[in-house]
């Protein structure tokens, strides 16, 4: 089964779907816009019901199929928010909205779920129902738990969940997965070091910590090199160094650093997050100061479950020719909730070459929209197929 003809036929209309969703960008759960025009479409395809507000600014669409004999409900998702990016790839339909961008593609996921639910609201071809689930807050805000929260599994009586991602560097319309572990657990960290300030020219009246500061984030690496297993994946990244002074001739009283950690186990986590506690205490002590530490857990592992990563797999063979093992990415992604919740697989579909999420000149490639409709149609035809 290849890409089906009903989305190529509706490409130009999803296109436009999907660049009005570009050119208005909404950050995190301030997803009002996004998600008015997903219901007034959800209504106008003649989806059974449209419920909004779960999870503050999420959205639902119920599909029934034309029988249900087992009482199956199958949930896919997909992400609506941007980013607070300054746009600059110049596009006729570039954001309208200073300092937000969809450089994550979102904006392409909501248009070719719109797009699969339009079919499957169309042609009811399967035995059960379909939930499509319209997200806001991924990037960073943790709507994926929100909606779980908001009880929406229950409510619909999901039973299986699946996602999609854009990729950029895959060809486009490709597909990729990897069961098991997939996207890190994302937490953050804030390290306060505490010396005793003065004048840069009397050091030794002083406790330092700025330098106590660089020893910390030297030290922080040991976690990686020497305290984890080799073969297991942690990043620990100290990102930003600021001073409580910005003068040239005065030695700081506080050091603040702030960071991430990236971990693919709950060990592997647990262990990280002890390791950095104790470094910074002890560095801190042996140099004369002290540390405070704030530990911000985050999104956690997102794991795919095998069954239905190997039906994901199937499906994207069916309509691509192919389905490649993906890499351990070590981003995150709060999809990793609804997979806590309920048995899925989430997939990455090509989005060409250009640039990469997150930059202010990526851009989703509209070619790869029927390829993403047709397997999230077809993941529900295939698994709930009809009576």
């Amino acid at each position: 089964m290849p890409v089906k003809n009903r989305f190529a036929e509706w490409l130009p209309e999803i296109t436009e779907w999907r660049r009005d969703l570009h050119e208005h960008p909404e950050i995190l759960f301030d997803t009002h816009r996004t998600a008015g025009i997903v219901a007034e479409k959800l209504k106008a395809f003649g989806c059974d019901e449209v419920v909004t507000g779960i999870g503050r600014t999420g959205v639902v669409g119920l599909i029934k199929g034309k029988s249900d004999t087992k009482g199956r409900v199958i949930g896919l998702r997909a992400d609506m928010d941007a980013l607070p990016i300054h746009e600059a790839t110049g596009l006729d339909y570039a954001s309208k909205t200073p300092g937000a961008m969809h450089a994550c593609g979102h904006d392409g996921h909501t248009a070719m779920l719109l797009g699969a639910a339009r079919y499957l609201a169309e042609t009811r071809n399967f035995d059960g129902s379909v939930a499509v689930i319209f997200q806001p807050a991924e990037e960073g805000g943790g709507g994926g738990k929100e909606m779980c929260d908001d009880g929406m599994m229950e409510r619909f009586g999901i039973q299986e969940v699946y996602g999609m991602h854009n990729w950029p560097g895959r060809p486009v319309g490709s597909f990729a997965i990897r069961e098991g572990a997939f996207f890190a657990a994302t937490d953050q960290f804030e390290i306060t070091v505490t010396g005793r300030g003065g004048h840069a020219a009397k050091p030794q009246e002083t406790v330092d910590p700025t330098v106590t500061a660089a020893h910390l984030v030297t030290m922080l690496q040991t976690i990686a090199s020497r305290n984890a297993d080799p073969v297991d994946q942690v990043v620990v990244s100290v990102t930003s160094i600021e001073s409580s002074s910005h003068a040239f001739n005065v030695i700081p009283q506080k050091v603040h650093l702030k960071g991430t950690v990236r971990t693919m186990s709950v060990g592997m986590r647990a262990l990280a997050e002890a390791r950095l506690t104790a470094i910074a205490d002890q560095v801190c002590a042996a140099m004369g100061g002290a540390a405070g530490v704030t530990y911000h857990k985050g999104y956690p592992c997102m794991v795919n479950h095998p069954e239905q990563t190997e039906f994901a797999a199937d499906v994207a063979r069916a309509v691509s020719g192919g389905c490649d093992d993906a890499p351990l990415v070590m981003g995150g992604e709060d999809f990793a909730f609804m997979l806590e919740e309920r048995p899925g697989a989430y997939i990455l579909v090509g989005n060409g070459e250009g640039a990469s999420v997150h930059h202010p000149e990526y851009n989703f490639n509209d070619d790869a929209i029927p390829a993403g409709c047709s397997w999230l149609a077809e993941v529900v035809e295939r698994r709930l197929p009809a009576a």
